[in-house]
């Protein structure tokens, strides 16, 4: 009996962790949504890049993702791409994890994997505008204009003052060069 009471009690403490994340990220969502300086925006971002970096009940998860992008920005490709395995294999409902592995995909030329991965983080949150820039690059990779114009508005419904917005212009200009 003592062990299901633990058990109820753990479970709640996790549940509500994650919960508390969501209602914070909720918030800073309704507040990007009407910032009209770059600099508050930029702020808003940092702290919701914050916020999905740390996974919302297990710290070691936390610090094995740290871990990983130090990997990726040293060029570590594959030992970082079996760190975020590592983590996913543990938690496939932490949606950073997910873009952490896409961006080493991405890394790597791996665009349909990294296609794949980003797919289920915006499964999981969908407002992920990182995700959705990385997208947008990838489809500009394969030549897929619209589809990358597509991701960068999607991003743009979460975050309107997103830097990756001054994609657009390039892009368009990319469309007029390949209907000449």
């Amino acid at each position: 009996m003592k062990v299901f009471i633990l058990f109820l009690f753990i479970l709640n403490f996790i549940s509500s962790a994650q919960s508390s994340q969501k209602i914070i990220l909720n918030s800073l969502f309704d507040q990007l949504q009407t910032i009209n300086n770059s600099k508050s925006a930029a702020l808003l971002e940092q702290k919701i890049w914050s916020i999905w970096n740390e996974h919302p009940n297990d710290f070691k998860l936390t610090e094995k993702l740290k871990f990983g992008t130090e990997l990726m920005q040293y060029g570590d490709y594959n030992y970082a791409l079996k760190v975020f395995s590592n983590i996913l294999e543990n938690d496939p409902k932490w949606s950073e994890a997910w873009n952490k592995r896409a961006t080493v995909y991405f890394l790597m030329s791996q665009f349909k994997k990294s296609l794949n991965d980003i797919d289920k983080v915006l499964n999981i949150e969908p407002r992920h505008f990182g995700a959705l820039s990385g997208q947008a690059r990838i489809f500009i990779k394969l030549q897929e204009y619209e589809k990358a114009i597509k991701s960068i508005e999607s991003a743009l419904k979460f975050h309107p003052s997103f830097k990756s917005r001054e994609l657009i212009p390039e892009i368009e200009r990319l469309i007029k060069e390949d209907s000449i």
